[in-house]
């Protein structure tokens, strides 16, 4: 590596300068912790983004997802039902509830759950009386899963559609903002997410009954009254108002980061995407991706393995990673029941996440452009 390479992440934080000011309110008004007028303001513009009846601000998209599936009566025994192909992050939270995860492979199309396979596997669980207790689809890489055909299977047989939106905060589906039509839906404003609070989530919905609950065990399950009172037990999962600061300002420049993203996207296609072999994920028909990352794919023709991409930048001081593993694949879930996996199986074998922050330059993306044509080209 040399000494002179600028070092160029994943997935940055960038900052729009507006959150300083907001964090320092917080400091001249010392509300820093979990309650404050700030908290308020960002759930109110959360969903006023949305179009959710309410929002809470937790430490993060897992507490999130925690929370749901607690509200959703899920316990011991319970199946969830899930895409394969995500990060722990969402699925964890099933254990955590001493339930059991079931993985579903995606569509080719979309690599978000197949309604299809979905359908089919609701058809064949009813018949023997183990429906899951909960389905939770995954919005891929800021790709909205297709949530009306979800929802309409799911309601089919009563079942609750908790969605994870944590990667696609500022995409949509049939112009609806991503999350928005679900039971309930998570979102990450981790710091490597298109927008974030540093380290945060938010549970959405339109029943206001289960974000007041949200709350309620966000915050330890405290009962109204001057001293500790508690009838159940809960978490400290309320985001700190600082994070929200940072929320608030970075809402504000979302529709540019989204923008940024997406041109960076085209950029990379456009210079790569007629080499032999090389493809790029495809953009659902339902809806309009954020591309919080680029993932390029690389076929057979390609004559190059993704650890060879990512080596080959690594050594240029570059992040780039591989398709997330599914999670059949994953030696914690070795014993978990999984339906289909070939086409997950296929995106974690041949595809890489490039670089994709919204603060790349143009010569930061010629650089790794470069790299790759060069990696490209040696193995012809």
């Amino acid at each position: 590596m040399s000494k002179t390479d600028k070092r160029i992440f994943l997935s940055p934080p960038h900052m729009s300068g507006e959150e300083r000011t907001l964090v320092t309110e917080c400091f001249d008004t010392n509300y820093l912790a979990g309650v404050g007028p700030m908290i308020d303001r960002f759930e109110k513009e959360f969903c006023e983004l949305t179009g959710h009846t309410d929002a809470a601000a937790l430490t993060s998209g897992t507490a999130a997802m925690h929370l749901a599936l607690r509200l959703a009566g899920i316990g011991e025994g319970d199946e969830v039902w899930t895409s394969t192909l995500t990060f722990i992050g969402g699925v964890s939270p099933i254990m955590y509830q001493q339930a059991s995860p079931v993985f579903l492979d995606v569509d080719p199309d979309t690599w978000t759950l197949s309604p299809q396979l979905l359908e089919d596997e609701l058809s064949r669980a009813a018949a023997e009386n183990k429906l899951p207790k909960a389905i939770v689809p995954v919005d891929i890489y800021g790709q909205c899963a297709d949530l009306d055909a979800i929802g309409a299977l799911a309601a089919n047989y009563e079942i609750p559609v908790i969605l994870d939106s944590a990667e696609s905060v500022g995409a949509t589906y049939k112009g609806r903002h991503a999350g928005k039509g679900a039971d309930v839906a998570i979102y990450s404003f981790n710091g490597n997410k298109l927008i974030t609070t540093a380290g945060g989530g938010m549970i959405a919905s339109d029943d206001p009954g289960i974000i007041q609950q949200a709350r309620y065990l966000s915050t330890q399950a405290r009962e109204p009254s001057n001293h500790y009172e508690h009838v159940t037990f809960g978490y400290n999962y309320r985001m700190p108002s600082v994070c929200a600061a940072i929320g608030i300002g970075q809402l504000g420049v979302l529709s540019d980061r989204v923008a940024k993203a997406r041109k960076t996207f085209a950029h990379y296609e456009t210079e790569l995407g007629d080499l032999p072999g090389i493809s790029f994920m495809p953009e659902a028909a339902t809806g309009k991706a954020n591309r919080w990352l680029t993932v390029m794919m690389l076929g057979a023709a390609a004559s190059v393995e993704p650890m060879e991409i990512c080596e080959a930048l690594g050594a240029r001081n570059i992040e780039a990673r591989p398709v997330w593993k599914p999670m059949h694949l994953q030696p914690v879930f070795r014993t978990a029941r999984h339906v289909g996996g070939d086409v997950s199986e296929e995106l974690f074998q041949r595809g890489v996440c490039l670089p994709s922050g919204t603060d790349l330059t143009q010569e930061d993306l010629t650089r790794v452009i470069d790299i790759i044509k060069s990696v490209l080209t040696s193995a012809k």
